[in-house]
């Protein structure tokens, strides 16, 4: 009985050591930013087309107060309220002293300096398939923003969901790298990387299992919102059966072809999609009219 026992602590033992080794929080390898220098100009596209203004600009910020990323949305679910946090360059409330490195870990891994997991309700599962040569860009161009003093406020999260390291047991759920849909052409493929990663469309537009994670197998095929208030539509072909005239015009200025407008959500969007160049709005009409019919 006694050995039994003894095999059986044994057991459990290593079994808590390996969910602790599994669940521990990703990183990038350093020596994968060697060489890159990032340029601010181009970091203000991936800035645009990453909906950073549209979650961490103080609530009902307009103009050029979007540009100050002092956080204070927030976003209601079933697993609690979540407030986005302050991200402008202060040192002390913003990510001012965050290196690329830093970033890259947020925007990859879900993972902050203080090796701390995120929640997703920083879409760092669609964030994870962005070149790091944008991540740098990005970071460059963050640092030429108004800082703000803003302090972050804490999420409104209860048991069991406030144990950060269960995350790292969801991520292995749920955190995909590969790309959801296989394409093929120059304007296609840049199309999936805007739609995929960097827009993070598939984060409002794709349904959630019950813990929260995207379920692919109906990707971008509209989904309840995270309050369950509300639908937010579906994008494939069978539902958005417009002319890809009709889609880019509508990206760029939030006008449907009956002459509605985009409200919600999606004005912001749009708001921050009219600042991409013509080519990349063709591109994501182009990747999302080559989605499969369900």
């Amino acid at each position: 009985m006694r050995r039994a026992l003894k095999i059986l602590a044994i057991l459990v033992i290593i079994g808590l050591a390996a969910s602790w080794w599994l669940t521990r929080p990703g990183r990038i390898d350093p020596a994968d930013l060697a060489g890159l220098s990032g340029d601010a100009a181009r970091g203000e596209m991936v800035f645009w087309v990453g909906g950073c203004a549209s979650c961490h600009a103080a609530p009902k910020a307009e103009g050029d107060a979007r540009l100050v990323l002092s956080g204070g949305l927030a976003f209601e679910s079933p697993f609690g309220t979540f407030f986005a946090p302050n991200i402008s360059p202060d040192p002390t409330h913003g990510i001012g002293g965050w290196s690329v490195e830093d970033l890259a870990n947020a925007m990859q891994h879900g993972t902050g300096p203080d090796g701390a997991h995120y929640y997703p309700a920083f879409p760092y599962t669609s964030y994870a398939r962005a070149d790091l040569s944008d991540i740098a860009d990005l970071h460059a161009f963050l640092a030429t923003l108004p800082a703000s003093d803003s302090p972050s406020q804490a999420h409104d999260v209860g048991f069991p969901f406030n144990i950060r390291r269960s995350l790292g047991g969801w991520k292995l759920l749920f955190a995909r790298t590969d790309w959801v849909r296989d394409v093929s052409g120059e304007e296609l493929e840049r199309g999936r990387y805007l739609v995929e990663s960097l827009g993070h469309c598939g984060e409002c537009h794709t349904p959630r299992n019950a813990l929260g994670g995207l379920d692919y197998s109906r990707w971008l095929q509209g989904a309840p919102t995270p309050d369950g208030k509300g639908k937010v539509p579906a994008l494939t072909p069978d539902k958005l059966d417009w002319s890809a005239l009709d889609i880019a015009s509508y990206l760029a200025t939030g006008f449907t072809p009956e002459y509605d407008v985009a409200g919600g959500e999606m004005a912001d969007v749009v708001q921050n999609l009219a600042h991409l160049p013509e080519s990349d709005l063709q591109a994501i009409t182009a990747y999302l009219m080559a989605l499969p019919t369900p």
